[in-house]
């Protein structure tokens, strides 16, 4: 296994809470990772310090044994979605992506690519502000893979999206994995994730509680099971 993701007693404290408590776990090159826990778990600020928008109390966060903020290139390494409010409302998709990609070196031409693999093609010309709330995540997820990364970071991707919609995500991120892509997938949607990942990380209070194969986690049962065994009933 080649990881490409390796967190290691990573610890982040606010006050003298540790919203993160000395998490170790790694994520396998070329699969997709669920990565669960109550709401309040530490997900979010762990995905922060992943990419470097916070900075780790002590331990170890690295993309490729790099920390991210020392990757060459790293629109090309690692695409992001933790928050689909990153674009500004008064411009249209498309001239959000074209900003983004002007910033990065990125041709235009890639902008019309992503565009259409998220199915906003006819939406590219609209204003971000008369966005659903799903067409906004999906405009995260077109500007995350701008630069064609070897890795995604998803915060909730689905949040938003309707039956339909969540569906053709979960073919999405799988046709990119078996392309070679790694990602890592933050979710509050058991069921799907059950159908979506390959691997599972699961924390509760800022601490590891579980971690390997889908089939390694759940057993015979539901991930929903798992969880809520492994929670304390928490979702």
């Amino acid at each position: 296994m080649t990881t490409a993701i390796a967190i290691s007693g990573l610890v982040k404290t606010y006050g003298k809470q540790n919203a993160v408590d000395n998490l170790t776990a790694n994520i396998a090159k070329g699969r997709i990772t669920g990565f669960l826990g109550p709401n309040g778990a530490g997900k979010s600020t762990a995905l922060r310090c992943l990419v470097g928008l916070a900075a780790p109390t002590s331990g170890s966060a690295t993309i490729f044994d790099k920390r991210y903020r020392d990757l060459d290139n790293p629109l090309s390494k690692v695409g992001t979605v933790l928050d689909s409010r990153g674009f500004h409302p008064a411009l249209t998709g498309k001239q959000n992506l074209r900003v983004v990609a002007a910033a990065a070196g990125i041709p235009d031409s890639r902008v019309d690519e992503v565009l259409e693999m998220v199915e906003l093609k006819d939406a590219a010309g609209k204003r971000m502000k008369n966005y659903s709330l799903g067409m906004k995540q999906r405009l995260a997820l077109a500007g995350a893979i701008l630069g064609d990364p070897e890795i995604l970071i998803l915060d909730e991707p689905a949040n938003g999206l309707d039956p339909a919609g969540i569906a053709w995500l979960r073919k999405f991120l799988r046709k990119l994995a078996e392309g070679g892509r790694t990602i890592l997938v933050s979710s509050h949607q058991l069921a799907e994730m059950q159908n979506t990942v390959d691997d599972v990380i699961i924390i509760n209070k800022g601490k590891l509680i579980a971690s390997g194969s889908m089939k390694e986690v759940i057993g015979d049962g539901s991930l929903e099971d798992a969880f809520l065994a492994l929670t304390g009933g928490e979702l």
